[in-house]
C-alpha cells in the first residue's frame, strides 16, 4: 500500500528565476508570484518604465532585480548571463501575436515573428543553460525552463493566427527536445499554452480592430467559461511549472484555457 506522506508546495524559495517580457501582462503577474512564493526574480524587457514601476510594486522585503533586455539581441542576453548568478528558473515570456492568415503574412512579418517568439528562446537557452546545468549538478537540486506557447499552436488552429500559430507550435517542439536531451540531467522543460488573456497587448489588438466592442465579444465568445484569463488565472501554474512542486512533470505542452480545448 502506497501512503502520501507530503506534498510538496510550489516554493521557489532559494531559487533565482528569470522572466523576460515582464514589465506588463503575464510576465509582471508571473514575477510578482514568483517573488511571493519565495525567489529572487530577475525581471528584464525592452520596456524600463514598466520595470520600474514593477520594483515600486514589489515588497521591500523582496529580492528583485531588473535588467532592459532585448530578446532578439544576443549580445545582451549572453552580456546579461555572464553578470548574473547561475538561475535555476528560466520563464521565456516574450512574444508577438502577428494577426492575418498567409497571405497577410509577408516574408518581413514571418521573420519578426519567428525571431522574436521562438529564435528568442534559442538565444536565453544557448545563454542561460550552462550555468542551469551546472548548477543543478553541482546542488543535486532540479531546474526548470518554462516556454510561453500558446493554445493558437499544434493545440488548436485559429483563424487569422497563421504566423503566431506557427511559431507557437514550433516553441512546443522547441520545448520537448530541451526536454528529451536534459531530462537525465535534472533539467525539466514545459510550455505554458493559455487561452485568451486579458492582457494590455489584448486590449492593443481589441482597440485596434474596426470595431473594437464587437472585437471584445469574438474573443470572449471562443472561451466556454464566458469570460478572458486574467493574469491571476496564470501566475500560479508559471510558479508551479517553475517549482520543485512540479518534479515530475516535463515536455508537456500544459493548457491553462478556459475549456476551449475541450
Amino acid at each position: 500500500m502506497t501512503t502520501l506522506t507530503s506534498v510538496a508546495p510550489a516554493s521557489l524559495a532559494g531559487k533565482t528565476v528569470l522572466i523576460t517580457a515582464a514589465a506588463q501582462g503575464i510576465g509582471r503577474a508571473s514575477a510578482l508570484a514568483c517573488l511571493a512564493a519565495g525567489a529572487d526574480v530577475v525581471a528584464t524587457d525592452i520596456q524600463t518604465s514598466g520595470l520600474e514601476s514593477l520594483m515600486d510594486e514589489a515588497p521591500p522585503s523582496t529580492r528583485l532585480r531588473t535588467a532592459r533586455l532585448d530578446v532578439r539581441d544576443t549580445d545582451a542576453i549572453n552580456a546579461l548571463a555572464a553578470a548574473l548568478p547561475p538561475l535555476h528558473g528560466l520563464f521565456n515570456c516574450a512574444g508577438f501575436v502577428h494577426h492575418g492568415s498567409v497571405l497577410d503574412c509577408d516574408e518581413a512579418a514571418w521573420d519578426f515573428s519567428m525571431d522574436l517568439n521562438v529564435k528568442s528562446m534559442l538565444r536565453t537557452l544557448r545563454a542561460f543553460l550552462p550555468g542551469m546545468l551546472a548548477e543543478s549538478q553541482r546542488t543535486g537540486a532540479g531546474a526548470s525552463v518554462l516556454n510561453m506557447a500558446s493554445m493558437a499552436s499544434s493545440v488548436k488552429g485559429f483563424p487569422l493566427r497563421f504566423a503566431y500559430g506557427a511559431t507557437k507550435a514550433a516553441v512546443i517542439g522547441l520545448t520537448k527536445s530541451i526536454a528529451a536531451d536534459y531530462v537525465r540531467q535534472g533539467l525539466r522543460c514545459n510550455a505554458l499554452c493559455p487561452g485568451t488573456v486579458d492582457t494590455p497587448s489584448l486590449r492593443g489588438r481589441i482597440a485596434a480592430a474596426p470595431d473594437p466592442a464587437q472585437a471584445e465579444k469574438d474573443f470572449i465568445a471562443r472561451q466556454p467559461m464566458g469570460r478572458l484569463a486574467t493574469v491571476a488565472d496564470i501566475a500560479p501554474l508559471v510558479v508551479f511549472l517553475l517549482s520543485d512542486a512540479s518534479r515530475f512533470i516535463t515536455g508537456q505542452a500544459v493548457s491553462v484555457d478556459g475549456g476551449v480545448t475541450i
